[in-house]
């Protein structure tokens, strides 16, 4: 898989299922298409590192939801998001696969760029709540403690 296809398919999964469903709306007609696994729910064990480099151990469980569709053209999308939403994996493989076609300026321009701004945004406010909580220590050296 190029890196390409991993960003939007990233941008995909964790976009909000309310943004999503407004951006898909944006595009108009939507191609028919046939299940290759219809969604399905189910659990994926999370690893993690000490660190980020130390040995590895499962961190726990998380729900994902998948599906894998193909357009009535040939084109294969698949989807994994986090939690049971069913309608955002279902968007989420048809974009991937739309991606994958003539249409993909479109699908970029009205559906991933404004998903993208959204998380970005998002990010920012996140940091700016984390910011304002934010304590900085400081000390001053007395003469008579050197």
């Amino acid at each position: 898989m190029n890196e390409d296809r991993k960003t939007w398919m990233a941008t995909l999964a964790v976009a909000e299922p309310a943004a999503l469903e407004a951006a898909v709306a944006a595009l108009g007609a939507l191609p028919g298409f046939t299940w290759l696994r219809r969604p399905e729910v189910g659990g994926v064990m999370v690893p993690g590192r000490m660190g980020g480099t130390g040995a590895p151990f499962n961190l726990g469980e998380i729900t994902v939801t998948r599906c894998a569709l193909k357009l009535e053209s040939g084109e294969v999308g698949h989807a994994y998001v986090q939690g049971r939403d069913k309608a955002h994996a279902e968007r989420a493989a048809l974009m991937d696969a739309l991606m994958q076609t003539g249409r993909a300026g479109d699908v970029r321009r009205l559906v991933l760029a404004p998903l993208d701004v959204a998380r970005k945004q998002a990010r920012q406010a996140r940091a700016a709540r984390a910011a304002a909580t934010k304590v900085e220590f400081f000390t001053l050296v007395r003469g008579e403690d050197a």
